[in-house]
């Protein structure tokens, strides 16, 4: 059965609405969760659903992300047909870099017809969800699709970052929005729900490939699935369906576009609740990543703490709560509350950190107040600093989103 599905992971986009976190790397490098990186979500999905033909299209500052595919993700044997792959723009049919979704595909239709694949899978290597895939394929497959277009059901609130698909009460897809806010296209049947596209697209090859090259012919067009190809199929009348994407229990299942710095930074704090609606610890589907070899965390408490006999009590002026602790942190004599600290992460004494992102290498001095940041790799942060308790302050010095959320870029100096 894998044999007749070849796969796509596309991992080139800016993420400009992710500055300045992408502005050294492409947006599916960007590190999520402690350990992760946001590709690493959905190449699990693959390898979880059995599809291992993986080809990775890359284009904008993507040394790092291969970097951690060579690392981390060089795990298929070759001898059984099995392969990630990354696929470079390299101009292969013409002058241009990848123009769009479906150019990029289009640039490579030569490995199409290398694999000799019945179907195409399509995927965004920038989203966070688990899924497995051949549900999808296998629905596709029992009602005769020409492409079918993985959704999910949110509130109408979020349209405007959203693209939403517009379907009859059959599940045919009659129309796409990008991103439509207050205009957006309700479920049938809804007051308030919407169906986002979740960047996920599944063709019967023959079909794919006739409408990438008539594609490419179109000079007006921006060579986009969401706003050329799949429009186009629905006008032609192709039978383009929808796959409702639901948990085991049937309600919408968890899936989040993190294309944002305020929905990367709640995405992140998703993983903290005590319940997580996505779990880490799911031992049935196994997630995977690239580690670096670090020493186990360590959290060493003050001196006078520990010797004081009224130390239980005093715990609670520092330690670790409701946070996530790589390797190699060390958490000396501090308090760290509902926070993610990445690799190799220190913190000294008597310094508070709340509700925040430190990714790896972040170090942290005496006397220091976090709250509300993401501060990204190797960000050296001195003495008695505080971030994220003035806020006209820290519009002076750093980035702040819509919400409030503090980002420290690579590379700020901190006085």
């Amino acid at each position: 059965m894998m044999k007749r599905v070849v796969t796509y992971l596309m991992a080139g986009g800016k993420g400009e609405r992710l500055l300045p976190l992408t502005k050294d790397r492409t947006k599916p490098a960007v590190p999520f969760g402690g350990i992760y990186r946001i590709i690493d979500f959905t190449l699990n999905n693959c390898i979880n659903s059995g599809l291992r033909r993986i080809y990775i299209l890359t284009q904008y500052k993507s040394a790092s992300l291969q970097r951690h595919i060579r690392l981390g993700w060089n795990i298929l044997p070759s001898e059984l047909g099995q392969f990630i792959e990354i696929l470079p723009a390299q101009q292969r049919v013409g002058e241009s870099w990848y123009l769009g979704t479906a150019d990029a595909i289009f640039q490579n239709i030569y490995s199409m017809d290398n694999e000799k694949a019945d179907e195409v899978l399509i995927l965004a290597g920038d989203h966070v969800y688990k899924m497995n895939y051949y549900k999808m394929i296998d629905y596709h497959r029992s009602v005769g699709a020409d492409m079918t277009l993985a959704v999910v059901e949110m509130d109408k609130s979020k349209a405007s970052d959203l693209g939403v698909v517009e379907v009859d009460k059959q599940g045919k897809v009659r129309g796409f929005q990008e991103k439509p806010g207050a205009d957006a296209t309700l479920i049938p049947g809804s007051k308030d729900k919407i169906y986002a596209s979740m960047g996920i697209y599944l063709f019967n090859t023959s079909i794919l490939e006739e409408e990438l090259i008539e594609d490419n012919k179109n000079n007006s067009s921006k060579h986009d699935f969401g706003k050329d190809i799949l429009p186009d199929m629905v006008k032609k009348g192709r039978k383009v369906v929808m796959y409702d994407f639901k948990g085991d229990d049937q309600r919408p299942a968890y899936w989040r576009d993190i294309g944002t710095r305020d929905a990367y930074y709640e995405a992140n704090m998703d993983l903290i609740s005590e319940n997580p609606e996505f779990d880490l610890y799911d031992e049935e589907w196994p997630i995977r990543t690239y580690q670096e070899q670090f020493p186990p965390a360590k959290v060493i408490f003050s001196e006078n703490l520990a010797a004081s006999k009224a130390a239980p009590e005093a715990l609670c002026r520092e330690g670790v709560f409701n946070s996530l602790i790589a390797n190699g942190c060390v958490i000396n004599g501090s308090k760290i509350v509902h926070s993610i600290l990445s690799p190799d992460v220190r913190v000294e004494k008597n310094s508070q950190v709340y509700d925040s992102i430190l990714m790896e290498g972040v170090r942290v001095g005496e006397g220091v107040k976090i709250k509300g940041a993401i501060i990204d790799k190797d960000i050296q942060i001195p003495a008695g600093a505080v971030i994220g308790y003035d806020a006209a302050l820290d519009k002076e010095r750093f980035h702040v989103t819509h919400s409030g959320i503090v980002l420290v870029a690579k590379g700020t100096g901190i006085k």
